[in-house]
């Protein structure tokens, strides 16, 4: 009689080498995306609180934290802009009071080896903190439009390699893909923020990119977050309108979507670890709960497990420095 269980599979794992020859998923750091804050005038860095560890920066500086993340491996920004102004429409993103494309261009001139993808939205430069133009209080998709691939367009002409339309609006893939290509942009990528839901872990984002609204919320154009084939839906039809690489936003509360959306679509996957699941990893190891660096490679692991080729994280310089040490 055979001994039990005939089946061991233990095996696979007693020894260490042999777990590391068979290990399926792996964390490397040039799958990482470091977000990036650009903040107005010359020679500034300062810190958040509620971001423990994410400086902004001027663009004359950004280059500086460029260089220190691409010592560890870290090749791939998503820049923001943070204006010293905003304007009711929010075209100061379209203006010189917009700190991002110089950024852009500081960083790629030095670095050309770097990709830069710059987010494309109105939340920070409009006087209300949506992300659309208002029209009798709620925001005018088309209209909006219009500055959303004018900006577009601006951030390609300063450097981004990828630009990243986070504002859901509907039709948003297909007007700027048009643009770009009218402008001879053609080979810049379009990486939109596919599946946005309306989620309670932007708010340390929000406060360090000054992009709160005013009144109301987001959730008139921002996904809900109960529905998940609505969310299918969104990611396809990006698809269809030309988008290069997908983005599901939050991360690890919608692993149920990023596996689907890998089953349903064969372009690249990018999932965005936002500022609140990053400011509750950082609060829990500042109490000694847990070993932050190896519960942030578990959460990683996680997401490249469940389909992601891309990990937007503001642990991205952390998680780097950390693995370079060992």
């Amino acid at each position: 009689m055979s001994p039990y269980p005939r089946t061991r599979l233990r095996r696979l794992r007693e020894n260490a080498a042999l777990r590391e020859a068979l290990r399926e998923n792996s964390l490397e750091t040039r799958r990482l995306v470091m977000p990036v804050f650009v903040i107005p005038g010359r020679g500034k860095e300062e810190t958040d609180p509620r971001l423990p560890g994410i400086i902004r920066a001027s663009a004359d500086r950004i280059p500086y934290l460029v260089e220190r993340a691409l010592g560890v491996g870290v090749i791939s920004f998503l820049l923001f802009g943070v204006p010293g102004k905003k304007s009711p429409r929010g075209e100061v993103a379209l203006s010189g009071e917009n700190p991002l494309p110089a950024a852009l261009k500081g960083v790629k001139q030095r670095f050309p080896e770097t990709v830069l993808a710059a987010d494309v939205c109105l939340c920070s430069f409009t006087e209300s903190g949506h992300c659309g133009v208002l029209v009798e209080g709620r925001v005018d998709n088309d209209r909006t439009l219009e500055i959303l691939s004018a900006y577009a367009v601006l951030a390609a002409e300063s450097g981004a390699d990828v630009v990243a339309p986070s504002a859901m609006m509907d039709g948003m893939v297909q007007i700027i893909r048009e643009a770009l290509d009218e402008r001879g942009l053609g080979g810049t990528l379009i990486m939109p923020y596919s599946a946005k839901f309306a989620s309670s872990l932007y708010a340390p984002f929000r406060e360090a990119a000054s992009s709160a609204p005013v009144f109301g919320d987001r959730r008139g154009y921002q996904l809900p977050t109960a529905n998940g084939r609505e969310a299918l839906r969104e990611l396809l039809a990006d698809e269809e309108e030309g988008a290069d690489i997908l983005m599901i936003k939050p991360a690890l509360p919608y692993l149920d979507l990023l596996s689907e959306a890998r089953r349903r679509t064969l372009l690249p996957l990018a999932a965005y670890h936002v500022s609140g699941e990053y400011a509750m990893v950082k609060a829990a190891a500042r109490e000694g709960h847990l070993e932050e660096m190896e519960v942030a490679e578990e959460l990683f692991l996680s997401l490249f497990r469940a389909g992601a080729d891309l990990v937007i994280t503001y642990h991205a310089l952390e998680v780097a420095e950390w693995r370079a040490r060992q």
